[in-house]
């Protein structure tokens, strides 16, 4: 019996909707490999990414990372059960190089090829880390340009958003507040290091759509950053970073646990780049712990973009029964929550 028809699917997925090329390959829920090669330092002289590098990037580095992973993980090409790739949302130029990729190998290999949603996976890429069931739960879902609340049912088929950014996202919040800082991009790390030497409470920044329903704005935080720094110029800037990040983990976990509470369901995803943040890390043990909420929060290595949670997507895919994609599936730019995978 083939690893397919068990539960246990072997697994390569590919991840190129930005600048970091990345492939990860899973057996089932157990996590063989993970290999990403990263152009940041390619696009951090013009402080964000460019679509044109960062799809040279991909082609240059493709075929060295899928062996590499594929080395890491002590399989061959002929050992898989299934192709995974990020076919949106993300930069179309980046996406196209994933695609034709997986959908080369799919085709040259005769193995099934699923195109699965980025930011479905980053909730996916969960399961490698907990062995209990993903669902039912509420996710958060914070990245570079997505912030939303989603109620995962079932994760491979479907899932409801119940609130989304619709300005900034946190991802974008601090890359922001980073340039105006003049700090490193991307923007969150550079600003979670400088805010450990700050007082988180030394500025009350306001809280955007606080007493809303679950929808985010960030883009008013980010002007009144902005302006306290016109008009203090001499204030301690890590007291500022601190007193930013204060706001935006405040209300990513205000509205999140706001969401446990009304439907009841007593578990938390938190995922996506800004999942990496140290601070919203240490808040929501916190909040969790008060509310008696179950908090799952994959491993910093896992947040960032990267292949094992598209491998992570198909596998759940496949072991749910989803049919897979047509060779030469549609790269998407813009795709919503819930079409997790499509033909």
């Amino acid at each position: 019996m083939s690893a397919l028809q068990s539960s246990a699917p072997l697994v390569l997925g590919i991840e190129t909707s930005c600048d970091e090329t990345a492939v990860g390959i899973v057996r089932g829920r157990t996590l063989l490999a993970n290999i990403i090669s990263s152009s940041v330092e390619e696009h951090a002289r013009f402080g964000g990414v460019v679509p044109e590098i960062a799809s040279r990037a991909h082609l240059e580095a493709m075929q060295s990372v899928i062996a590499q992973a594929l080395a890491t993980a002590g399989v061959n090409l002929a050992d898989l059960d299934a192709i995974g790739v990020t076919a949106g949302p993300g930069l179309i130029g980046a996406l196209l190089v994933g695609t034709s990729a997986a959908s080369g190998l799919a085709l040259g290999l005769n193995k099934p090829l699923y195109g699965v949603n980025h930011l479905s996976s980053h909730l996916a890429v969960d399961v490698l880390s907990d062995e209990s069931e993903l669902k039912p739960a509420i996710g958060l879902l914070v990245s570079g340009g997505h912030s939303s609340i989603i109620e995962l049912s079932d994760p491979a088929k479907q899932a409801r958003v119940l609130g989304a950014t619709i300005d900034d996202a946190a991802g974008e919040a601090f890359d922001k507040i980073a340039r105006i800082l003049e700090l490193d991009f991307p923007g969150g790390p550079a600003i979670d290091r400088l805010a450990k030497s700050g007082n988180p409470h030394a500025i009350e920044f306001p809280r955007g759509l606080a007493e809303s329903d679950y929808n985010f704005s960030f883009s008013g935080l980010k002007t009144a950053v902005s302006r306290y720094l016109q008009k203090s110029p001499e204030v301690h800037r890590a007291d500022l970073a601190a007193s930013f990040q204060e706001a935006v983990v405040d209300v990513l976990l205000s509205k999140a646990l706001a969401a446990c509470r009304a439907t009841g369901i007593e578990r938390l995803i938190i995922a996506g780049g800004v999942a990496a943040n140290s601070r919203l890390r240490a808040v929501a043990v916190e909040r969790c712990a008060l509310a008696g909420i179950e908090l799952r929060t994959p491993p910093i290595a896992l947040c960032t973009d990267n292949g094992a949670m598209v491998a992570a997507m198909t596998s759940l895919a496949v072991s749910a029964g989803v049919a897979p994609s047509a060779v030469g599936l549609e790269a998407k730019s813009t795709v919503p929550l819930t079409e997790p995978t499509w033909r």
